[in-house]
């Protein structure tokens, strides 16, 4: 959950930012059936702060139930919700609200909301930001969680941190591959720190690179082609995972294995996970 929160409260910063909404506001789900209002920006007043919205309840809660966005123009007075929390929404004057879902394998994880004060219709690019922020954010867990699964996974009769990290290793290829088909940028920049944040993973604090050493830079299609050949892949295998010809393949990690100072694949990789580059 307090992974949750933080990823909900950097969509809610982004969501402020992208629209200029007066108030954009959120939560993470505590259990399948509610979600506790942590994540506000613009407000006025303390009283959607911790509130606690239940499922079908409300804008949010008839969000959780249907699992798509839901807006409305006049809060107090729209028939399509219930008005379990019309105290805590007047007290703040919001008037003009969207709600959407961020749903993850099926199941929704949070809400983010958009709000004006004043009972006017919200514009297709709003309500289109709100529901891109969620979608950023589903990815954003989504690949949070299989970098989980595959730290947690064990596979029976084989040795505990070896097996682990051979499946990170794994993902951590599958997810470089992933950002170069992402079409949006900044989703294929997160993407791409995602992957770096799982080679930092296998940094050892006590064998770090001396500080005079300045950290080779690699360019992403040569560390997409590295994360492949670190888990046994030939070129032709990585070329056709990566979408690239064979020779591009091998071109791409001679300019990386110069760069590392390399004379083998092996010494490539070696020198990539030194260097923070690889799991």
């Amino acid at each position: 959950m307090g992974d949750d929160a933080g990823a909900v409260r950097s969509a809610v910063l982004t969501l402020h930012r992208t629209t200029g909404l007066p108030m954009v506001f959120g939560g993470a789900l505590s259990g399948r059936d509610r979600m506790r209002i942590t994540e506000l920006v613009g407000n006025t007043t303390d009283s959607l702060n911790g509130l606690v919205v239940r499922h079908g309840n409300g804008l949010g809660g008839k969000s959780m139930a249907t699992g798509r966005p839901m807006w409305v123009s006049n809060y107090p007075c729209a028939a399509s919700i219930s008005h379990d929390y019309d105290k805590p929404v007047g007290r703040e004057g919001l008037l003009s609200i969207v709600a959407v879902p961020v749903v993850v394998r099926r199941r929704v994880r949070a809400v983010l909301y958009g709000a004006l004060r004043e009972p006017l219709s919200l514009a297709d690019r709003i309500v289109g930001a709100a529901v891109q922020a969620a979608r950023d954010l589903e990815q954003d867990l989504a690949v949070r969680d299989r970098a989980d699964e595959a730290l947690a996974w064990r596979p029976p009769g084989t040795p505990d941190a070896a097996a682990r990290w051979e499946e990170v290793r794994a993902v951590h290829a599958e997810l470089r591959a992933l950002a170069e088909q992402v079409a949006d940028a900044p989703t294929r920049d997160r993407l791409r720190a995602m992957t770096l944040r799982l080679a930092a993973a296998g940094l050892d604090p006590d064998a770090a690179e001396p500080a005079a050493a300045p950290r080779p830079v690699l360019s992403p299609r040569e560390v997409d082609v590295l994360s492949y050949v670190a888990i046994g892949c030939t070129n032709a295998e990585a070329a056709a995972r990566l979408g690239l010809l064979p020779e591009t393949v091998k071109s791409y990690l001679r300019s990386a294995m110069r760069k590392l100072d390399a004379h083998t694949r092996l010494e490539a990789v070696t020198s990539a996970r030194r260097a923070g580059l690889l799991p």
